[in-house]
This record gives structure tokens, sequence and C-alpha cells, in this order.
């Protein structure tokens, strides 16, 4: 969430950044207006609050001086109605600001690129050379098909639409990938952790999936539990409502888990494969760091997850992501994307985020800091996608004849000679 004092007295600023997001200013004019209806509401009850003390004082005099109370008393009576009255109706309007507030996106950082899409997001580098192929390269659904790895059909039998069965070589190569990536940030410093798949609606809206995303997620009919979309949210809320001691951060934590979404914004895209899935395996990476040191969490972060695709021989490059493609609550965003010859293109593959203050407002992660509790500053990025990054093997190790060669930091890990 917002820091709610900083829109207030900042206003004008706070609406020029947000549009860096596109966000709607009549949606801000309502937050200001809603402000204003506040400060008057507490203005008009602080005011009759004022006229009972005074009058409260008096009765108390005239009741010991034995002089008649009963006009004051029938005042007091009013005064009470009137005050119960404005108070339900500050109270009302605080609920309306913090339920408007709750679906306003998170401040850009400054140095974020200006754009309204994908097509404005700035490239900062490219990692390794794409390998030239002396034959036309397959996409991998081609592959798949050659090598009997993913079966579409069943899978859309077994569920429906957007799920595919991984076979054979691809259901050890997916294991050996979690594997990989696990062990690779487990030496970088980030600790193991095996989280619930279920999250209940105060752990989502602490990382900012509800309100605003809840048509993307899976709900659990009759419960207060939905299927996480990515493991940042158990990840990040394991501190939900707490104090850390400053000595206990940085928190660098990883996770294997199956993600699950809706994609109901993604109607007609990437159909075809596996590019897009309404349930896919991911390693993440949280971070949960001193305001101070989030810069340098957040480098660290995207290295992290370069460096596993370079250990993998995979060809990519490095996004800083433009005001309008960045996420709800990032303030800042760094996407990998990966090189697919099949496809002859870039395609995303992790987002490394640092969403500043903003989820550890509206989860009330904080720290002592000194004498005062502090707001923490959150962090999350992928390491990596691993549908996706099965892609880029069998796309960037295929051969002519379809046949797909396994990069040398995995064969250990599918108990294969290097």
């Amino acid at each position: 969430m917002l820091d709610l004092k900083l829109v207030e007295r900042d206003f004008d600023s706070v609406k020029v950044k947000l549009a860096k997001k596109g966000v709607d200013e009549a949606l801000l004019n309502r937050l200001n207006s809603l402000f204003a209806q506040l400060k008057e509401a507490k203005r008009a009850f602080e005011e009759k609050r004022s006229q009972q003390k005074s009058l409260s004082k008096m009765f108390g005099a005239y009741k010991a001086e034995g002089k008649d109370v009963g006009e004051l008393k029938e005042q007091l009576d009013s005064l009470k109605s009137e005050i119960v009255s404005l108070e339900e109706s500050a109270q009302r309007v605080e609920q309306q600001l913090q339920e408007l507030a709750l679906t306003i996106p998170n401040i850009p950082d400054d140095g974020v690129p200006e754009g309204e899409s994908e097509d404005d997001n700035v490239e900062l580098k490219r990692v390794l050379t794409p390998k030239e192929f002396p034959f036309e390269p397959k996409e991998h659904w081609e592959l798949a098909q050659i090598n009997g790895w993913i079966d579409f059909e069943r899978g859309v039998k077994l569920a429906k639409s957007r799920f595919a069965l991984l076979m054979s070589e691809a259901a050890k190569l997916e294991r050996a990938l979690i594997n990989f990536f696990l062990d690779f940030n487990v030496q970088k410093g980030f600790a193991e952790v095996c989280p619930p798949v279920l999250s209940n609606s105060k752990m989502l809206l602490g990382t900012g999936q509800l309100p605003k995303f809840e048509d993307d997620l899976f709900k659990i009919e009759g419960e207060d539990l939905y299927l996480i979309p990515t493991a940042e949210v158990p990840l990040t809320n394991i501190y939900n409502d707490e104090i850390l001691q400053e000595s206990q951060l940085p928190q660098l934590l990883t996770a294997y888990t199956p993600c699950f979404r809706k994609e109901a914004g993604s109607a007609g895209r990437d159909t075809r494969g596996i590019i897009r899935q309404h349930q896919f395996d991911k390693v993440e990476m949280v971070a949960i760091t001193h305001p101070e040191k989030s810069d340098e969490v957040f480098e660290m972060m995207v290295q992290n997850a370069s460096d596993i695709l370079s250990a993998l021989g995979l060809p990519h490059r490095l996004v800083d992501l433009c005001g309008g493609d960045l996420g709800f609550s990032a303030a800042r965003t760094i996407d990998l994307e990966v090189w697919l010859p099949g496809q002859n293109r870039y395609r995303e593959i992790s987002s490394v985020s640092n969403m500043r203050d903003f989820q550890a407002r509206r989860a009330k992660i904080r720290f002592k800091d000194g004498k005062k509790n502090s707001f923490v500053h959150t962090l999350n990025g992928s390491a990596l996608a691993v549908g996706r990054t099965l892609i880029a093997i069998m796309e960037n190790y295929q051969n002519e004849d379809g046949a797909i060669d396994i990069p040398e930091v995995l064969k250990p890990y599918m108990n294969r000679r290097v």
C-alpha cells in the first residue's frame, strides 16, 4: 500500500509519478477527495468533542453548586448523539479511503523508463550469443511431438485447455531443473523453504494480488483459501504482521512450488505449446531487507538469475520495464528474456522486482530501527520459471533430426555422465 501520509502531503507529485503507470486521474482525484472528507469529518468530530468536554466540566460545576442541570443534560445528550454519528461518518470515510488505496499501484522509481507497453521497455544488455543453426530450428511443440516429451491432448482431457502432461525425459528434465535452481540459489545464500501452495486472503492482500487481481486466482470453494499464483505470496508473508530485528536482515529465501493462474487477461495469447499455462512450476527468490540495502540486493538477484541462464548456456538479455509495463506492486522491474531460436525472438523467463515498502505496509512487515519500528523493503524474482527454461533448452539444444541434447550442468541431475 502507498504511504497515505506521503500521498496526502505531496499529492501532485505522486499523481505525476503514478501517471507513468497509467493510473486513471479520476481514481487519484477520488482519493484526494476522500482525504478532504476525512479531514473535515475529523475536524467536526473534534469540535463536538471539545464542546462536550466544556459542557461536562460546566455540568460538574453546576451540580456541585446545586444549580439546575436539566438544560445542560439535554445539550450533553444531544452532543453525545452527534458525536457518535460524526465518529461513524469518519470511520466510513476512512474505510472507503483504505479500500480505494488498496487498488492503487506502487509508485515507480524515478529512473523507470517512460512508456505505455512492452514495446517501450529498454534493453540493458545481452548475455551470450545465440547459436547459428545450419538448419531451420523447430519450435518446442514440434520438438515435443518428435521426442514424445509433451502430451497436449491428454493434458486437456485431464483438466482443460492450457494444461499439459510432461512425459518421460521432459518430466525428468523438469525435476532436474528444479533441483539445479534450488542448489544454485542456496549456494548464493538463499535459505530453502517448502511452503504451502494454498494461501488465505490476508496473505494475498499483503503481497498485492487481492483485491485487484482476484479474477486471475483459483479460489477453493467454501474456504478462505486460494491456490498461489507464485511462491512470492507465502515467502514474503512468512513475516506478515511481525517485527524483525535489524540484525536479522536481509532474509533471503528460495522455494520451488507449482503456481496457478487463470490467465484471465491473456485470451488468445500463446495458445500453442506451454509458454502460458494455468499450472506451471517455478523456483522463486524473495528478499526482505533493510531499505538502505534493497538496491544492492536487487542487483544481486538480477545477476543470480542471469548466472543461472549462463550456466545453462542459454543466451538472454536484461530489459528495464517501462512504467506502463510495470507490475502493480513493483517500483522497478528488470525482466530476463531468453532466446528461443524456434520463435526467433527473446521471451520473458524471469522478472526481478523491487517493491520498496509497498508490500511491507500491506503485510505490516517491520524491523526494529533503533528505538522505532520501520517498514522493510521486499523483493522477488524467478530463478527460474521451470517450464520456460525447459522450452529454451529444447529449442537451443536441438539437433537437425529433432533430438535434444542436455546441458552439461544438468547431466548429474539426470544420472548421466558429464
